[in-house]
């Protein structure tokens, strides 16, 4: 009988606990964001590549029947030659502010020390432990991992780069544009979006256009293509079919539709997006060895310190 394990934690142990269950012998379903550094996408990877289990981003939109719809029209080359995803995220910045000391609760109340787990030491505050620790770094990977974990993700799935990420970053007011090896842009942006709902995405080709979004709905040009649409509207929150293609995966063992290889891949594109924007400069990126090119000081930001004994 196969386990199974649900990882509904803040981000900062997502990683963490997705390698420890997985060296457990347990099948995973994670929330998003899955990592808080390239070097934790790669060891959640490196983890479930080695000990054969199922592992499912919570990243639904890739079993959603709108934001397929439009992955399947680039497929098909009904758009003609793709050269622009848009994906939608939020402003990027975190505070490396603390929020003030307050006395630390008994363990049994408030376990603070295993709350952190992996990251730095701080001083307890409250508003930490009722959600208040989005927007914090150590905790939370900011707007471009937010969304991005989500958008990036269907844009790398739609383009066909599941297995690579871009190649250059260029930081943009609350945004990145980036550009992979073939010279196709990703641009990922917070405004201009026509009002499909949140998490939209955009994809462009040389003969015609989508974007969509979590309403379900979608503009599309030409319109003719309207017609190719097979599949019912769901809302993008909806969770539904992407937790029954987990339960499948895990009865037939095949890789499920956001496994831990194409989240850690679309997840390295988001960390190295803001490793550029926080460093306010262009970056040069080797997708084979996910490391920046000639940037010691983006290389050292690919990972974080982290303390005894939530180690990786």
């Amino acid at each position: 009988m196969c386990i199974r394990d649900s990882i509904a934690t803040g981000d900062r142990w997502h990683a963490m606990a997705s390698i420890i269950a997985c060296k457990a012998g347990k099948d995973v379903y994670s929330e998003k964001p899955c990592s808080t550094t390239i070097a934790e996408s790669q060891a959640l990877a490196d983890a479930y590549r080695k000990y054969g289990r199922i592992y499912q981003a919570g990243t639904q939109r890739r079993s959603i029947g709108n934001f397929m719809f439009a992955a399947q029209l680039v497929a098909a080359g009904k758009l003609g030659k793709l050269h622009t995803v848009h994906a939608n995220t939020r402003p990027p910045a975190t505070s490396h502010l603390w929020l003030p000391a307050e006395t630390q609760p008994p363990a049994d109340e408030v376990d603070w020390d295993r709350w952190l787990g992996p990251c730095p030491w701080r001083p307890y505050n409250s508003a930490y432990v009722r959600g208040r620790w989005k927007g914090h770094f150590d905790f939370h990977g900011g707007g471009i991992l937010e969304w991005g974990s989500h958008t990036v993700d269907l844009c790398q799935w739609a383009a066909l780069k599941d297995d690579t990420a871009p190649i250059e970053y260029v930081p943009e007011g609350n945004g990145v544009v980036c550009t992979y090896d073939d010279g196709l842009k990703l641009v990922m942006r917070t405004d201009g979006w026509m009002g499909l709902g949140t998490c939209s995405v955009r994809y462009e080709g040389d003969e015609g256009w989508i974007e969509t979004g979590d309403s379900g709905q979608f503009a599309i040009y030409p319109e003719s293509l309207r017609t190719e649409r097979t599949v019912f509207a769901r809302r993008g929150t909806d969770p539904t079919t992407h937790v029954r293609n987990f339960l499948d995966c895990v009865k037939t063992r095949k890789p499920a539709n956001a496994n831990s290889d194409v989240a850690a891949q679309s997840h390295i594109a988001c960390h190295a997006a803001y490793i550029a924007w926080q460093l306010g400069r262009t970056l040069k990126f080797d997708p084979v060895k996910d490391e920046f090119l000639g940037d010691e000081e983006a290389n050292r930001m690919r990972s974080r310190a982290m303390r005894e004994p939530w180690r990786i």
